[in-house]
Formats: C-alpha cells, structure tokens, sequence
C-alpha cells in the first residue's frame, strides 16, 4: 500500500498542510507560571523541522479562577504568557510549519494532588458518576466561560496561528456538560438527551466563530472515553452520534479530532456495510465534517500503559494507509511516536522504518 496519501496535501479554509499528520496535543506541564519559554519554543520547533503536518499544542487554559488542574499547565491569557504563545507560533513558522493551540479547561478533574486557589467548576458540582467536587456553574459562570473561550480564540488568531483547537474530550469541561453523569442540570444547559446537553459546546463554537471569523479553521477534540470512566459513552448508535456531532458542525466546526485509544478499532461494529468505520470516520460520514483520527498510530500499545511508565515498541503503519486511502478520514494524529521521536514523520516519509524506535516513557519528563 502507498503512503503517498499520507504526504498528500490538505487545503481548509485559510489552512494549507504539506502532508496529512498533525502532532496531537499531549499535556507536557512544563509552563512555569502559566507561561511558555524558549524550552517550550524549541520543543514545537523541533517537530514542524521534522516536517509534522500540523502541530496542536498541548492543552492551554482559558482565562477563568480556576481553569486548570496541575500548576504547570500554560495559560492562555495574560500578557505574558500570550506573549510566550507568540514566540512559539513564530518558531514553529519559521521552520515552516503549521500550528494551534488547544484552548481548554479542566472542569472539575483531579490532576494529583495539587488544588487550583478559586473552587474548581463544572455543570453540576461533580467529577465522576456519584463524585462531588467543587461547584455547579450558574448561568453567569457559563457565559463568562463562553466568553473566555471566544477571547482566547481570537488572541489565537492575533497572534499568527494558523488555527485553533477546542479540547471538548476526555471528561474536561465541555465534555462535563455532554456526559449525563456529569450533567445533571435541569435548565437549558442540561438534559436528558445528547443534544440538550450539547448546547453548552454550541455557544462556545458559535462565540469563537463569531471571534475569528468565517476564514479561520475551527477543530473540536471529541470522545466517547471519559479519564473519569474509560468505558462511558456519549452515543452507542449513528444516531446519537448523529444528535451529538452534527449541531456543533452546523455552529462552526470546521474539524471534528476524533479521540479513541487504538484507530484501527470499529465505532459501531454491529453496523454492516460500512468496513469497520472508526469513530473519525463514522464521524466524518454522518456529518460532512473533515475529520482526525487518532490512537496507538505507530505503536505496539495503547497511551494508557504510558501513565504507569510503560514504553511501547513500533508498529507497521499498513492499516493506517489502507484506512487513508478510502478516506475514511482526513487527517491522523500521532503523540506518544512524536513526543519521543520529533523526525517520526520524516524518518516516514523517507521510509527508514528501522531507525524508528517506539515510545519511552521516560520522554514524558522532559521537553526534548
């Protein structure tokens, strides 16, 4: 099978990519302050030299008390850490690169055993199933919050960025309100369905396009998996996955990143006819949207065993090209491959698959 689709070009809106892998965001925690340095810098840098497509950065807060859950996280605000953001856009621009940041807000989740100054806040003061913590938003917080998130997108933008990313995945905030067992709001915010609970995700969307613009591309991070409940899921059938997705498309989602743990796995494997569509892809097909897969690209085990230290060894990337080549999506994302390795993608392309070492966990530590 021929990789070519996978250094094919990719064209949305203002957004060109010299091939179809894009860095995924990967929480590193090394901001000191909320702000990002040279260290930062140099680390984007380095992998838009090894010719990434795109690069996410990793998760960066927005301007509310309590935003994020580990001290090290980088902010999103602020003069000074706005101005840390620009240095590492113009680094990674320099080296020719592509680059947006993901603006989150860790809601309500532990990170260990630090504790934010302000209570932490989520749709209805709880973490997990049954698990209070902190406080339920009113309906003041919420709009403050969506103004926070249109503020940080369009700073994105004034700064250079190429596009902007929303962490709406893996039990964080907006994923807070999209999960039942963690929304149990009876206003206009919560809901028995996916889609009543969505809203909150719209206003956000509608708010941040409203900030940069109809030109600049917009992504949304996505998951069924919660870090709260790895087996929870927001939709079990193509129609509720139909009434999750297609709304916030419809606000001004441009890209729909499709967060799963292993890529090659089906979404809905029950459904026949449609060759073991992946999340992206089911994701793509029911809403139009482009999409990005991502998930154990490259490698021989899952990023779960990299919390308890574990490395991983290579993987032959066949499935990822014959998945590609149908379009069932359009973009792969890659992490654990890249944080060890930033060439990855160069070593790929010029087909030097032995000098291609897996994952160390030990890389989790530093920004190299």
């Amino acid at each position: 099978m021929s990789d070519n689709i996978l250094f094919s070009p990719f064209t949305l809106k203002g957004l060109t990519l010299a091939n179809r892998i894009v860095m995924a965001p990967m929480t590193r925690g090394m901001a000191p302050a909320g702000v990002p340095g040279e260290a930062n810098a140099d680390y984007y840098r380095r992998r838009a030299e090894g010719e990434a497509g795109l690069i996410l950065t990793e998760g960066t807060v927005v301007d509310r008390p309590a935003s994020r859950n580990m001290p090290g996280i980088p902010f999103f605000h602020g003069e000074e850490s706005l101005a840390g953001w620009k240095q590492v856009a113009d680094a990674v621009h320099r080296a020719g690169g592509r680059i947006g940041p993901q603006i989150w807000h860790t809601g309500s989740t532990r990170g260990g055993e630090w504790q934010p100054e302000a209570p932490v806040e989520s749709p209805s003061g709880l973490v997990g199933p049954g698990d209070a913590r902190g406080v339920a938003m009113s309906e003041e917080d919420i709009a403050d919050t969506v103004a926070a998130f249109a503020q940080a997108a369009a700073d994105a933008k004034r700064l250079g960025f190429d596009t902007v990313e929303l962490h709406g995945a893996h039990g964080y905030l907006i994923d807070q309100f999209f999960w039942a067992a963690t929304n149990q709001r009876t206003d206009a915010f919560g809901g028995t369905t996916i889609a009543q609970r969505s809203r909150f995700a719209a206003e956000i969307v509608r708010a941040v396009r409203n900030a940069v613009g109809a030109d600049f591309p917009l992504i949304l991070r996505v998951s069924q998996w919660k870090q709260q409940e790895y087996a929870a899921r927001l939709a079990n059938t193509p129609q509720e996955m139909t009434e999750w997705l297609a709304p916030l498309v419809e606000a001004g989602v441009d890209i729909l990143h499709c967060s799963q743990r292993r890529f090659w796995e089906p979404e809905f494997p029950e459904q026949d006819g449609n060759e073991g569509l992946n999340f992206a892809g089911w994701a793509k097909k029911l809403t139009g949207a482009a999409t990005i897969s991502v998930g154990s690209v490259g490698l021989s085990g899952d990023f779960f065993g990299a919390f308890g230290g574990q490395g991983s060894g290579t993987a032959a990337l066949d499935n990822l090209y014959t998945r590609m080549e149908r379009e069932e999506f359009d973009l792969i994302a890659v992490g654990r491959a890249l944080l060890s390795d930033p060439g990855w993608v160069q070593k790929v392309r010029t087909g030097r698959a032995a000098d291609l070492h897996g994952f160390r966990a030990e890389d989790l530590a530093s920004l190299n």
